[in-house]
């Protein structure tokens, strides 16, 4: 095989990379970050996008966060791209502070009081997994806890994006104009001669 390691990884390497990569995380959120500013839209567009990502991921709706983010981003005119990026907002790592977040801010919200007094039994409640039996007790809660908090993040999100993505796409025209300055003294000192 072409990139094939001469060493094979251990399970056990395996196993560590898959929860702390060998080179961090900076790394990867680096190569998200420049992935999302080097796409070619306008910044309403590519921060929309990623807005939409970031939203789907507060919701409890786990494995059709991509779903939910590409018809956000359809709905106020982001990049789908984008849209798919963002959903990186959602992962294992976040996920347990984005549900407690979620949960507890929508009982406060219903005022349901302290559903964990009440005797809340969650195996019971997945092993019917029957959607009427998960609903007000789980669902419901954290769907209602999500609208504030993603609409929060949000707004956050959009102008932190829109600004980067500005300023880069600013920064990106002045250098392709100086390279094409350059280029046409190049041209015209070679046909003078």
């Amino acid at each position: 095989m072409l990139f094939r390691r001469r060493q094979p990884l251990s399970r056990l390497t395996k196993l560590r990379e898959l929860f702390w990569p060998r080179r961090g995380f900076s790394r990867s959120l680096r190569y998200l970050s420049k992935r999302i500013l080097r796409l070619s839209a306008t910044p309403h567009a590519i921060a929309a996008g990623v807005v939409a990502g970031v939203v789907s991921s507060w919701t409890p709706f786990i494995g059709v966060h991509i779903l939910i983010a590409l018809a956000l981003a359809y709905l106020v005119a982001g990049n789908m791209v984008a849209a798919a990026l963002g959903t990186a907002f959602g992962n294992p790592l976040t996920f347990p502070f984005i549900w407690a977040a979620t949960w507890e801010v929508g009982h406060r919200m219903i005022g349901n009081g302290d559903p964990v007094s009440r005797g809340l039994d969650l195996e019971k409640k997945y092993s019917l997994m029957g959607l009427e039996s998960m609903w007000q007790p789980i669902l419901k809660p954290m769907l209602v806890g999500a609208i504030p908090l993603a609409a929060v993040s949000g707004v956050l999100v959009y102008a932190a994006i829109y600004i980067a993505v500005s300023k880069f796409q600013a920064r990106r025209r002045e250098r392709l104009a100086e390279r094409a300055k350059i280029r046409l003294a190049e041209a015209l000192q070679g046909s003078s001669i």
